[in-house]
């Protein structure tokens, strides 16, 4: 009976070691740069439904998002923020319509960096002349 808990204890200890071993490997790697995290950062920008964004691109200095409105009605879009970068805009985005939004003017790392912000719009409901905020976020790769 002893025997049998003797061989489970080092079948435990056995591979209990080989485990610690093989995730200091992956810990030392990760702390000295081997694995960079940023290059499998996947890049996305994501909205709440009815606002989508259907494409971006961030350089250095610019960012642009291309908007399209599915709310079921007709909004005016006043300003986007991304990060501590922000634009003033006055136009109008139909119901079904798409537009390109460039934010220009911001300091988005250097070409290569990687790019995690917020991304906030503010738009007034044409119906009721409400204002509104839509905060989503964006990932992405400087260009």
């Amino acid at each position: 009976m002893y025997k049998k808990a003797q061989a489970a204890m080092e079948f435990l200890m056995t591979y209990g070691w080989a485990l610690l071993v093989v995730l200091a490997a992956i810990g030392a790697l990760a702390y000295f740069g081997v694995l960079k995290p940023q290059q499998f950062m996947p890049e996305q920008c994501v909205l709440v439904p009815g606002l989508a964004c259907l494409d971006f691109k961030v350089t250095s200095s610019n960012t642009t998002v291309l908007i399209s409105n599915s709310m079921g009605r007709d909004i005016d879009i006043s300003s986007i923020t991304i990060g501590n970068c922000s634009q003033m805009f006055n136009q109008t985005l139909e119901n079904g319509e798409k537009s390109e939004f460039i934010l220009s003017g911001c300091d988005n790392g250097e070409p290569g960096a990687k790019f995690k912000k917020d991304l906030i719009i503010e738009y007034i409901n044409q119906d009721s002349g409400f204002i509104k905020t839509i905060r989503g976020s964006i990932s992405a790769k400087v260009q």
